[in-house]
Formats: structure tokens, sequence, C-alpha cells
């Protein structure tokens, strides 16, 4: 069997394949400040007062206009937190940060159980084998009172990654790569997992990194296989021993595809798709107005580290602004206390609270018609920053050196 084969098989008390429809049993459920007060409104008029399946599993997450920007955002966060209190449910609220990354820290996610929320990138929790799904509102309401959910069983792809990195070259350019291959329908309605000798050395934020882009490929779901060191951080946050999922030696695949990274170069991602992937040097002199640094691919510690050691007694370049947006508040407290918060403020950045920030429309930095922004990001497509501007996916190494030369930038040149 498959990662999902086995998943669903666990979860519906009998084996499965690829193309069955079954009920399966759900680990946790989570809404957001984005589509919760829906999910809320259709399970009361649907279940009135009765209780959750099991409260300690529904979760609620603040990670998209937040703090409230709006009067009708305040309401809906108000009827969030309401219901938490009635229910007893789990809340993260406005000080926690972007809402898989939180669930993840909390301990709430492990390898091998079945996850389904109201954001289209809940797959990113694939980064330590569970399986994430974003659903409608209507979904998330049966969810959260019957525990369990209707699915077809998705046959898998496979990618195998080998090589060696170069320097300034890491996941997001290898993910952005994939992508250019497969295209954005490339996954539809598949899993995916990501396999091989890069795969495996990949620490947590860079599982993160390829996870969350699954969505992109427009895949219901992506696995890695977690190791010692992700197996670690996932008891270390639940506080119990964790139980590994990996597919069998043999099992059967829909289709593969293999990657060699040694030649791999510093990529981008063009507008206004994921699949629009150069090389950065392809690319390199356009003038940009606005760089951000964060989001749920790429928020983590270690991402803001990239860029500070670029941006370290450096200044970004008289005309742009630079928007940096720590992933979670776990994310930003470790970033002030090694002093990357500080190379951002002295190098003319904006560090904002910790949340989704420059994913879509809603958020401080909305672009102008015209302008033009390289973002450590997963989307680009028309008008998801502001009408009639342009978007650029990268890592942050390069958001960074585009930063500081004012135009997109290979940051192997600063």
């Amino acid at each position: 069997m498959t990662i999902i084969e086995k998943i669903f098989s666990r979860a519906a008390g009998k084996d499965v394949k690829p193309g069955e429809y079954v009920w399966a049993k759900l680990n946790l459920v989570a809404m957001r400040d984005f589509g919760g007060p829906n999910v809320i409104q259709e399970y009361e008029e649907h279940y009135g007062t009765r209780p959750v399946f099991d409260a300690q599993r529904v979760a609620v997450t603040f990670d998209l206009h937040i703090p409230a920007r709006n009067e009708k955002v305040a309401e809906n966060q108000k009827t969030l937190r309401g219901f938490v209190h009635r229910q007893g449910a789990r809340l993260f609220d406005v000080n926690t940060g972007v809402g898989q990354h939180v669930l993840l820290e909390s301990g709430l996610v492990h390898p091998g159980d079945i996850v389904v929320g109201t954001d289209s990138h809940m797959n990113l929790l694939g980064a330590v084998g569970a399986a994430g799904f974003g659903m409608g509102t209507t979904d998330v309401a049966g969810a959260m009172y019957k525990g369990k959910l209707w699915f077809e069983v998705p046959q898998t792809i496979r990618i195998t990654v080998t090589g060696t990195f170069k320097d300034f070259v890491g996941a997001k350019d290898l993910i952005l790569h994939i992508i250019k291959r497969l295209t954005t329908s490339g996954a539809l309605n598949r899993a995916v997992e990501f396999t091989g000798e890069v795969v495996d050395r990949l620490k947590i934020w860079e599982r993160i990194t390829v996870a969350s882009m699954v969505t992109e490929m427009s895949g219901d779901v992506g696995f890695i296989v977690p190791d010692d060191s992700i197996m670690d951080f996932i008891e270390s946050r639940a506080g119990q021993s964790i139980q590994r999922i990996a597919a069998d030696p043999h099992a059967v695949y829909e289709r593969e595809y293999e990657f060699n990274v040694d030649d791999l170069n510093p990529q981008i991602a063009c507008p206004h798709s994921p699949d629009s992937v150069r090389d950065v040097a392809e690319v390199a002199g356009i003038p940009v107005d606005q760089v951000f640094i964060g989001s749920c691919t790429n928020g983590r510690l270690e991402d803001l580290e990239s860029a500070a050691d670029l941006l370290k007694g450096r200044k970004i370049k008289d005309g742009v602004r630079m928007i940096i947006v720590p992933a979670t508040m776990e994310v930003a407290r470790a970033a002030v206390r090694a002093g990357v918060h500080e190379i951002f403020l002295a190098s003319g950045g904006v560090v904002t609270n910790p949340g989704c920030a420059l994913c879509t429309t809603g958020h401080p930095g909305i672009l102008a018609p015209g302008e033009t922004m390289v973002s450590t990001s997963n989307r680009n497509f028309v008008g998801k920053l502001g009408k009639g501007a342009n978007v650029y996916l990268a890592s942050p190494t390069v958001a960074a050196a585009t930063a500081i030369a004012g135009e997109i930038t290979d940051p192997r040149s600063i």
C-alpha cells in the first residue's frame, strides 16, 4: 500500500484501494477565522446546540485577518470565540499564527492522522506524514458533528529526488522546479509521495515548504516519510510515543517522476502562475516595488535566518518595501532571541505580527496596479494580491537579494 492507502485503511477499519469510497474517522477538525463563521452557521442550522464529536479534536485558528481589521471581521471572530466557549473546543487566537504551523507546534498532528479544515493548504501537514485536506463549509460542519467524512481513495504519484543542492538552492527551488514539470494541474485529485536522498535530508522547515505547494499542483495531499528528527519533534510536542508511517516497498503508483538537483539553480515563478518557472538569472534585473518574506510556505525561523544572513549589515534599496511575517509567535520569539528581528529592522524592513499575511487580499501590504513583488508565498494568480499587480514566487534568499538590489537578483551575485 501507498501512504494514503494505509491511512485510509486504518481510518476506515478495512483494506482500501484507489477509487474506492470510504467513511474515514478523523483525528482533527480545524477551521480558521476565514470560512469558520460559515461553518458554525451551518453547524447550528443542522445540529443546533448538540456537542461536536470530540471537543479536544476540534480547533479554531486565527491567522488570516489578524487582529481584526474591520467590524465585520471582529464580529466573525467573536462568533468563533463564542462557539469555542460553548463547545469547549480549542482556540488559537490572534496571538498564535498560521493555523497548520500552530497545530504542529501544539502536538495535535501526528504521522498517519487525517485532518480536515477550511484552508486549502491543509496538505502542508504532509510534511510530518499526516493527511491534511482542505474542505468546504458543509464538509467541515458535518465532520465536527460526526468525526468522520466520506472520501474517495486517491491514486498516488511518487516523486524521487536525487543529487546535492548548490549553494543558495533549496526546498523552494526544488518544489518550483517540480511544479514547472508537472504544471498546476499535474497532480489533480492525487496523493503525492516525495522520496529520494535529497528529500530524506530535508529538515522540518524544508519539508513544510515542499508539502505546502502540493496544492499548487492541484494535489489532494502530499507526504514525506518522517525521519528521526521529525519523530523527535512530533513526540516532544505530543508528549507521547508516536507510530511512524511509510509506504510498503512494493506499493503501486499511478505515475513516477525523477528529478536530479545537481545542476539546479535558484528558481522563480513568474506572473501569473506557480508553474511559470524559470532560473532567477533569466529574469534578473526586473525592478520590484516590494518584497515579502513569510507565509505558510517560508515563514519558519530558518527561512527568516537565511534571508537575514544576506541582509545583515546591508540596507534594502531606496524605494523598495520589504515586509517580513513570521509564521507563528513561537517563530517570532525565536527570531527576536536570535537577533534576526533586529537585522530586518536595521535593513529597513517592516516586521508584522505572525500570520498568513500576503497570501491573498485583505492584508496590509497589498499592491497597487502596475506594482511588482517578489514573494516567498505559494500563489501568484492574477488579482490575488492586488488588481493589475505582478507577483513572482521565490525563496527567502532570492527575496532578500532582490530587496537589497531593488531588482530581481540571484543571491549568488550578492
